[in-house]
This record gives structure tokens, C-alpha cells and sequence, in this order.
């Protein structure tokens, strides 16, 4: 809202300043300070009014060291991520951008589906929660919405480069002329292309997967693309919601990749740096830069009280917010295939439970007597069952996080 209030006034009464919102860096870095005091000064007053209400955790006994000093910890405290990450965006982002509305939609949808799954622990007294069938349809809905939209909305659209010879000088953004050998664009169009390491050209059409149906193809690729984005959403906020088993893991994880996601954004929607990247240039994608600030800083923000020993625990209402964001963000800037390397953390917590699962039945059946890979599941119960306390599993699985999120930007360019 306030981009188009300065706007306004730049345009009309040029009020010295006013001209800044105008830049992506500048509404950003705003994004993240605001995201940050909202979060820091909205977390005390929840976690009082949540302390007041008894909304605390209910523990499950699993044998854990200092497992027991968590039970009554107040729980639901995702509303701290989902409000500062929705008031930053609604005040310094283009709220026309469809980018910016499918990611406003994304949060509100899955928050909510998170928040009603906390209600029904919390307030009606059932452990289990939302029933999963219930998630399923819901996160399958979501990829419905962003994969359909992707698919059809006419304003997201792509550039891809051109030979220099069809195309003389090329205008930036910066109203500056430059000549093609510095940068160069084709004209925007559709495409179910998008960018994959150690691969030709760092593209890949989802297209091709139905090539073998005939001429005229491309036109029935959503019945690949969709069905994609629907996995990729339903995987990637289940190992968000997998991976927040103890204090500050998930939260810092995905501020790591909150960080790195914000930077593909910005390569992406600038021209210059998608020609230097040899990467497909994504029109108006950059706005998603002062969402990624607005996550970024509501991640950090909420770690002050979600650091152990945790002042209140994110529960499903922010951590499937945070594994749908994330999802979505990368499947708009079409960098959803670097999610495995990205997202490792998500990925492994993920692989440990399904492996530890299947081992178990498999042995049972064969031997009588179901047998362990782990010494429980998720990973981050198994290094707490070896003696490791929480600050350092938390702490190295972070480090990890930074390494996987620099390899990821770091293979944009690896062909």
C-alpha cells in the first residue's frame, strides 16, 4: 500500500524520498526491519495471552533428555510468522503483482489450515490433530491454485535469450541503452520451462515429458505441470512440519532458505544478472525479493523466543505456512528442481521417517519383529538419542543449511 502512496507523491508533489519505493532493495531492507519488530514486539504479548489461555504443547513421552520441561510451553505461535510476514508485504510490495497475490494466498491458506489443525489439539483436546486426510486436500487444493495460475495466468511469463545478431540494443530498467553483446532478450512468452543444474543450457521443459504423444503436445502440459507442483508443495510443507521436532531447527532452517530464495528471486527478475547467469530473465518476479525480506525477517524475528530453551513453539499453523511459502516461492521464480539440494534438511528429515517406517513393517513382517534403522525418527530424535544436546544438533544442521543453500546458487551456474 505504501508503494502506491509514494508513488503518488513522487509523481505529483516530488517529496524528496518518496522516489526510494520505487526501488525493490529499498522496499526490502524495509520488509525485513518491519517484519523483525512485529515479531519481537507481537511475540512477548501471544505468548502472554497464550500462557493466560493454557494453549500450551501437549509432550508426547518418547524418552527424550528435557522433554518434559516443554510440556505447557504455549504453542500456535506461527500466527507470529504469518502476521509479520503478511502486514510487511501488504505495505511495501506491488499488491497488483500476481506473484505477490499467490504468495499472500499461499500463506493465508496453509496458516490456516495449520491454525485449525492447533485448535483441534489445543482446544479440543485431540492429539491427533486435523485428520491427514484433511491436510492432503488442502495442500492439494493450494497446488492447484499456484499450478493453474503458473499454467494460464497471462501476466507470468518468461524471456529467454536470443542470438545477438536478431537483436541490436535492448533497454534496461534503468532506462539505459547497452549493446546485445552485454544482454539480450527475446520477447516475453508462456513456457513449462525451468532451471536445473548440470544440465544443457540449465533448463528443462516439463513440456517434453509428453513428447512422445505427438505433434501439438506442449498445449496438454499442465497435465504434467500440475500434478508436479502439487507434489513438490505437499512434500516440501510435510518436511517443514517434520522437521520442527526441536526448538529453533525448523525456523532457522528456513530462514537459510528464506535467504537464498530471495536471492534467486533477484537474479531472476533482473535482466542483467539473468543474462550473466544465462537464465531465463522472469518479468515483474522481482517484487517476490520484498517477500522473501518480510519471511526472512519474520523467521529471524520469531527465533528469539523459539531458541532454546523455546518461549513458545511454532505448531502446524507456522510450520506448514513456512514449507508451502517455500514451495511456491520456488516454483514462481521456476527454481522448484534445486529444492532437493536446497531444501536437503526438509529432504532428509523426510527420507529418515518413510525409511525408519518401511524398514520397520518390512522386518516385521519377514522376522516377526519390527526393526530400527534409526534410533528413532525424525533425524534430529535419532542424534538426541546418541546423547547430542539440542543447541548443537540445531546448530550443525544450520551450518549444514548454509552450505546446501550456497551450493544451491552456486549451481546456476553449473552446466
Amino acid at each position: 500500500m505504501l508503494y502506491y502512496l509514494f508513488t503518488y507523491l513522487d509523481k505529483h508533489f516530488d517529496i524528496p524520498g518518496a522516489g526510494l519505493f520505487q526501488f525493490i532493495t529499498f522496499r526490502t531492507t524495509l520488509a525485513v526491519i518491519v517484519s523483525l519488530i512485529i515479531s519481537l514486539l507481537m511475540g512477548k504479548r501471544l505468548i502472554d495471552f497464550l500462557h493466560k489461555k493454557q494453549v500450551g504443547e501437549t509432550i508426547r513421552d518418547l524418552g527424550l533428555e528435557g522433554q518434559s520441561e516443554k510440556k505447557g510451553t504455549p504453542t500456535m505461535g506461527g500466527l507470529i510468522i504469518l502476521s509479520a510476514i503478511i502486514i510487511p508485504t501488504l505495505l511495501f510490495a506491488k499488491l497488483t503483482n500476481v506473484y505477490i497475490i499467490l504468495m499472500l494466498i499461499t500463506t493465508v491458506w496453509m496458516g490456516t489450515i495449520g491454525f485449525i489443525d492447533d485448535y483441534i489439539k489445543v482446544f479440543k483436546k485431540n492429539k491427533e490433530g486435523l485428520a491427514g486426510r484433511f491436510k492432503i486436500v488442502g495442500q492439494v487444493g493450494l497446488g492447484l491454485i499456484v499450478g493453474y495460475t503458473m499454467f494460464f495466468h497471462p501476466s507470468i511469463v518468461v524471456k529467454e535469450k536470443i542470438p545477438a545478431a536478431q537483436l541490436a540494443t535492448v533497454k534496461t530498467a534503468e532506462n539505459t541503452k547497452r549493446t546485445a553483446s552485454s544482454y539480450y532478450v527475446a520477447e516475453a512468452q508462456k513456457s513449462t520451462k525451468t532451471n536445473v543444474p548440470f544440465y544443457k543450457n540449465n533448463e528443462f521443459d516439463y513440456a517434453k515429458l509428453l513428447k512422445y504423444f505427438g505433434p501439438g503436445y506442449e498445449q496438454y502440459a499442465f497435465w504434467v505441470f500440475i500434478p508436479i507442483v502439487i507434489l513438490i508443495i505437499t512434500a516440501v510443507s510435510n518436511g517443514a512440519n517434520i522437521t520442527d521436532g526441536i526448538d529453533g531447527l525448523a525456523t532457522g532452517t528456513s530462514a537459510i532458505i528464506g535467504l537464498a530464495l530471495g536471492v534467486l528471486a533477484y537474479v531472476s527478475g533482473n535482466i542483467v544478472f539473468a543474462n550473466y547467469l544465462n537464465i531465463m530473465y522472469i518479468p515483474n518476479s522481482g517484487e517476490l525479493v520484498v517477500f522473501a525480506g518480510a519471511f526472512l525477517g519474520a523467521c529471524i524475528g520469531f527465533l528469539w523466543y523459539n531458541t532454546y530453551p523455546a518461549q513458545v513453539f511454532m505448531g502446524d499453523t507456522g510450520s506448514l505456512a513456512i514449507g508451502g511459502i517455500i514451495a511456491s516461492y520456488a516454483i514462481m521464480i521456476r527454481k522448484e528442481l534445486l529444492i532437493p539440494v536446497l531444501c536437503g534438511i526438509f529432504l532428509v528429515e523426510n527420507l529418515s521417517v518413510i525409511i525408519q517406517v518401511s524398514y520397520f513393517k518390512y522386518t516385521k513382517r519377514k522376522y516377526g519383529e519390527g526393526r530400527r534403522v534409526f534410533k528413532m525418527s525424525p533425524l534430529h530424535h535419532h542424534y538426541q538419542k546418541l546423547g547430542y544436546s539440542e543447541p548443537k544438533i540445531v546448530t550443525r544442521f544450520w551450518i549444514i543449511g548454509i552450505l546446501l543453500a550456497v551450493i544451491t546458487i552456486v549451481t546456476l551456474k553449473l552446466r
